[in-house]
């Protein structure tokens, strides 16, 4: 890695006392040795570290953790460390700090439980709500680096702020890392994706390279909510592409079972016509040929095809986002993508000259932050339970 891309430091003497409840337990002495981590195993976390990025050729060079979102916690900074310089021992660290913030959750529900009815319940319970407020930063910071986790395993870099990618007024995404962003998905879910590339931003999978090349005007508003809308339709159809598989093979394994036991009771009806056919399939029962077929035509259905007989509440139960950790983190990660770089916000006025190529890439790289949240929102609701949305 280039180190004029990584960040400087000055290594400052850690302070004289911490709060007993800023300490960490000595177990981390496991973790990646980086500047700070002899504080850190003392009990004390590293000492603030200004992030210098060095800006290459293009306004959008997407190098480094060059990312939209700035992690601010303190968990957050540390696996920032870890996966730029020992990303090997990644999961390791988000274990630990998953385990330590549900540990924190937990005894602050029991001081307060314990100080119910006493004059000091108030303060403690006041106490528990600020230190919940910081949890819920760090648990998100979590979250959004293991999904930056999972992009550089498929080498690809999250899109920098879109105001560093426009250049001599126009916005331009390179690389496409198309190849890239499809590769995590299977052939009915890439369909599907192509199909939504193909509605939003109006380019056909067959699109030729003028076509992929062409110029158009777009508001940065709407191309926000297009991004936000993309994330959400990823998500979407990670789960529904996980339902599908689990019923396919649900119906697999009773199909099985109804072949076995109705095999079993009618073994002497079908001895006459040999083992072999038995086994290789050859012999039929009219009944049990159809059941199979229906069977087989629906483990072979269109995952489009599967989607469109959902039922009104079964849509809405795949559609929606579990956890509210997980919304306020598309909301978080889409307004630093596209904002204005002050306020944070979105304007509507504002009008972007770009090409269907990179707009595309926003629509892929959105498909793919989706489908990784779902991966992440599970993976860490397991240890850490997130609030319901």
């Amino acid at each position: 890695m280039d180190s004029s891309l990584l960040p400087h430091s000055t290594r400052t003497p850690p302070p004289p006392f911490l709060p007993p409840a800023a300490r960490r337990p000595a177990s981390r002495k496991f973790l990646p040795q980086k500047p700070g981590a002899s504080a850190r195993i003392a009990g004390r976390r590293p000492p603030r570290r200004s992030l210098t990025v060095v800006a290459g050729a293009s306004h959008c060079e997407s190098s480094s953790l060059n990312t939209p979102l700035v992690p601010e916690s303190a968990p957050g900074k540390y696996l920032t460390g870890v996966l730029q310089n020992q990303r090997q021992l990644f999961h390791v660290a988000v274990a630990e700090e998953l385990k330590q913030l549900a540990e924190d959750r937990d005894a602050a529900v029991s001081r307060v439980l314990l100080s119910a009815g006493s004059d000091e319940v108030c303060l403690h319970r006041r106490i528990a709500e600020i230190k919940e407020r910081d949890r819920q930063v760090a648990i998100k910071d979590v979250m959004y680096m293991f999904i930056l986790y999972k992009f550089s395993e498929i080498r690809v870099h999250l899109v920098p702020k879109l105001s560093r990618c426009i250049y001599n007024g126009r916005l331009e995404i390179w690389p496409a890392k198309d190849w890239e962003l499809e590769s995590i998905h299977g052939i009915d879910v890439l369909e599907m994706i192509k199909e939504h590339v193909a509605a939003v931003i109006g380019l056909r999978a067959d699109s030729s390279v003028t076509d992929n090349w062409a110029t158009t005007h777009i508001q940065r508003l709407q191309l926000g909510r297009l991004y936000a809308a993309s994330v959400l339709y990823g998500y979407f159809l990670k789960s529904a592409s996980l339902r599908h598989h689990l019923e396919c093979s649900l119906a697999l394994s009773h199909q099985g079972h109804q072949v076995f036991h109705k095999n079993s009771l009618e073994s002497p009806k079908l001895w006459p016509y040999g083992w072999n056919n038995l086994v290789c399939g050859c012999f039929r029962n009219d009944k049990l040929s159809l059941g199979q077929a229906a069977i087989q035509d629906r483990n072979h259905e269109k995952l489009r095809c599967y989607v469109m007989g959902f039922d009104p509440e079964t849509l809405q139960r795949c559609a929606k986002v579990r956890s509210r950790e997980a919304i306020d983190l598309i909301e978080k990660h889409s307004c630093a993508l596209f904002g204005d770089g002050k306020m944070g916000l979105i304007s509507s006025d504002d009008i972007i000259l770009t090409s269907f190529s990179s707009l595309k890439r926003l629509v892929l790289e959105a498909v793919a932050f989706g489908a990784f949240l779902w991966d992440v929102e599970e993976h860490v609701d397991a240890v850490y339970k997130l609030n319901d949305n």
